[in-house]
């Protein structure tokens, strides 16, 4: 009697022991899967030297993918650089206390738009992946960049041409009040 005594108190250290055995052998359930993007991340971020976007595009046809992703970062990008542009030079015109602040901020108003969808022409792009879905459908990853030297070049070779502006204009105080702008940006 003593011998099933003894075997019937070392029993349920038996079935803990096994059953922990059991349990590390169970899957862990993964709650979260990290999703990696082409063509995103932080090398593709807007930095001192270029504005960046990227976007993506889907579509049963490969073209009409990377025309959509296309068109979706342009459309990024260029609101990036009218957001910075209009900073610049709101801060410009009013460190520069020009005679004609109110009209030198329509005429500014109008070089944005112009330069920034002239040069929105010039893009580079520097990333582009094409897979294809189990639907069937093409995704378009893409990224592009313009460079912020080149904005500020054409922005000054616009104001060059426009007598108003030109008489006040000092392209050294707007050069840095364009740096002070793509500085904050990082």
């Amino acid at each position: 009697m003593k011998k099933y005594i003894l075997v019937l108190s070392f029993l349920p250290l038996l079935v803990a022991c096994s059953n922990s055995k059991n349990f590390a052998k169970q899957p862990t359930q993964v709650t979260e899967v990290e999703v990696i993007i082409p063509c995103s991340g932080p090398d593709y971020f807007t930095n001192k030297k270029y504005f960046r976007a990227n976007s993506i595009g889907e579509s049963l046809d490969q073209v009409v993918s990377k025309k959509k992703a296309l068109s979706n970062a342009r459309a990024d990008l260029a609101a990036s650089v009218k957001v910075l542009v209009e900073a610049v030079v709101d801060n410009y015109v009013k460190s520069s206390e020009m005679n004609n602040v109110e009209q030198v901020e329509e005429r500014f108003e109008g070089l944005n738009r112009e330069v920034i969808k002239e040069e929105l022409v010039g893009i580079k792009t520097i990333c582009e992946k094409l897979t294809k879905t189990s639907q069937g459908k093409f995704k378009t990853y893409i990224a592009i960049e313009l460079s912020a030297q080149k904005l500020v070049d054409k922005f000054h070779e616009r104001m060059m041409k426009d007598d108003l502006i030109k008489i006040d204009y000092d392209y050294e105080k707007f050069k840095n009040t364009f740096e002070e702008e793509m500085n904050k940006r990082n």
